[in-house]
């Protein structure tokens, strides 16, 4: 199972659950329940902007390192690093995206939708205050398909930044005959605030050793299916937004199955 998706991950990371029995109804005593959001989203984005201050990208080693007399820290490098205003729970979030590489899909698609299924590499490490821990926390270097509605909300907003590349084949066109290869892939490293990875808002979210934590991740997309139809009625998914928000996922238009979002009823289109 992709941890990315699995939210029970079980990580020495120092962030505990706690549990505790009320006295009078011996009910589960929510240990997250005086956190104000807005406030922890303000504190979220301070702490990613001084680690974006504080480090650069090394091209040579593709990787982020503390930055160096004569670098250009990632908070700097405006040509690379876009934020992004995400509206989640009625609080703003700032995503923030820097670009390793654009990537080059053949034939040209376009960069997927909140609905689209990719297909990438990536691996993620928590920001604990304004440092990076250096152990993958996940990581997948092979390739793996997702659907970017059922994943982390900065995954979901982040990727739709991202280009694709091209499937290698022979020089007569025809495919390789051998293991899958993708040129010219898009390539990018996401700082995630913690209102977008594993917020304890969501009690789903409880017993991640993740909660409430910042996250980065690089990732490369390899591919994506465009126009992803999840229930196969012929409408693309992120076409079926009734409400005209930009989030298939909230609209629920069929009253005889309340429960079942429009882009996954083939009765709605």
């Amino acid at each position: 199972m992709n941890k990315i998706k699995n939210i029970f991950l079980l990580l020495l990371l120092g962030i505990g659950v706690i549990y505790s029995c009320d006295d009078d109804n011996n009910g589960f005593v929510n240990p997250f329940a005086n956190i104000n959001y807005e406030e922890l989203a303000i504190s979220d984005n301070d702490s990613i902007v001084k680690f974006l201050k504080n480090n650069y990208y090394d091209v040579s080693l593709d990787s982020v390192k503390t930055l160096v007399s004569g670098k250009t820290s990632l908070f700097d490098d405006t040509d690379n690093l876009k934020s992004m205003k995400i509206i989640d729970n009625d609080i703003e979030h700032t995503l923030y995206v820097y670009t390793r590489k654009e990537g080059m899909p053949n034939p040209v698609k376009e960069n997927p939708t909140v609905m689209d299924s990719v297909y990438v590499k990536y691996s993620g490490q928590a920001l604990m205050n304004t440092e990076l821990l250096t152990s993958n926390f996940d990581k997948n270097d092979t390739g793996v398909w997702f659907t970017l509605n059922a994943v982390i909300k900065g995954w979901t907003y982040g990727f739709t930044r991202m280009k694709g590349g091209e499937l290698e084949k022979e020089a007569n066109g025809d495919p390789i005959n051998g293991p899958i290869n993708y040129l010219n892939t898009g390539k990018g490293i996401l700082f995630i605030p913690s209102g977008l990875a594993y917020p304890s808002s969501n009690t789903n979210n409880f017993n991640s050793n993740l909660v409430n934590t910042n996250l980065m991740f690089y990732i490369e997309l390899l591919d994506l299916v465009e126009d992803t139809d999840h229930d196969n009625d012929g409408t693309a998914s992120i076409d079926e937004d009734a409400d005209g928000d930009g989030d298939p996922t909230n609209d629920f238009s069929d009253k005889r199955n309340p429960g079942l979002p429009d882009y996954l009823n083939p009765s709605i289109k």
